[in-house]
């Protein structure tokens, strides 16, 4: 059962329900909690009945700015460093496993820059609509990390070749490259974001729920059926990635708003 915090809001309207990231001080950044509280609040609007959709947007100018590197920092200098990274890696592959997993479709309402493991969060979503404004980037490598989950999603949605360009580049693309390569689907105003993505959340809601679960079955588990096995080993590789001098140095340089000086 999802539990209501300050971070994570769950609202329902209509037939659709939406899940706001609530950090707009932070860019929304994700914080383990956030994360637990977001596969709480997708299954519990997946057994709500009159729910026929899901809409995920973030407050304030952000959609996520990733993962929270206070919360990185911490885990770098615990007596166990390599338990917290092993366990990130994997609440956040069973997030997006279970994004893909549910049989109501997920429309992500982009309202500003997808960074990282907001990338991840874009890509795991079935349909995406952004505002003029937003952005969306894969920097990790810059950073001495990997983006484990992103890597295999976004191959999946758009082909490894355009995925091999922004994770070896570490480019932040505008919303008009975005929408030329197909990760977001529609760009329109930011003002229209949300009211959009509503309809198009009313749009699904109009075929029947049968055919709507077996629909996003055939997607996901059928012509997606090593997706699972890939996000498994996208898991390992940004756990071990954590485990470098690259990425205490890539952590450090963030926290300190500098670039990474790599040995």
């Amino acid at each position: 059962m999802y539990m209501p915090s300050n971070a994570i809001e769950v609202k329902v309207h209509d037939a659709a329900g939406t899940i706001v990231l609530n950090r707009p001080d932070f860019g929304n950044a994700l914080t383990r909690s956030m994360v637990q509280q977001l596969i709480e609040a997708i299954d519990d609007l997946y057994l709500e009945k009159r729910v026929r959709a899901i809409i995920i947007t973030g407050a304030g100018d952000s959609f996520s700015l990733g993962a929270d590197v206070g919360e990185m920092q911490t885990s770098q200098e615990s007596e166990a460093p390599e338990e917290d990274w092993g366990a990130d890696a994997a609440d956040f592959r069973d997030l997006v496993v279970r994004m893909m997993e549910i049989t109501k479709p997920i429309i992500a309402a982009v309202n500003g820059p997808a960074i990282s493991a907001g990338a991840a969060l874009v890509a795991a979503a079935d349909i995406v609509v952004a505002s003029e404004g937003a952005s969306l980037g894969l920097p990790d490598a810059r950073y001495g990390m990997v983006a484990g989950l992103a890597a295999p999603l976004i191959s999946f949605r758009i082909g490894a070749g355009q995925a091999a360009r922004l994770l070896l580049t570490g480019t932040t693309i505008d919303a008009a490259e975005a929408h030329r390569i197909g990760l977001f689907h529609e760009v329109i105003g930011e003002e229209l974001v949300w009211a959009r993505a509503m309809e198009v959340a009313k749009a699904c809601a109009a075929g029947a729920p049968e055919a709507m679960q077996l629909t996003k079955r055939l997607l996901n588990e059928t012509l997606g059926e090593e997706l699972a096995t890939q996000l498994s080993s996208g898991a390992v590789m940004a756990a071990t990635a954590r485990t470098t001098e690259a990425a205490g140095e890539g952590i450090a340089a963030l926290l300190e708003g500098r670039k990474p000086e790599w040995k």
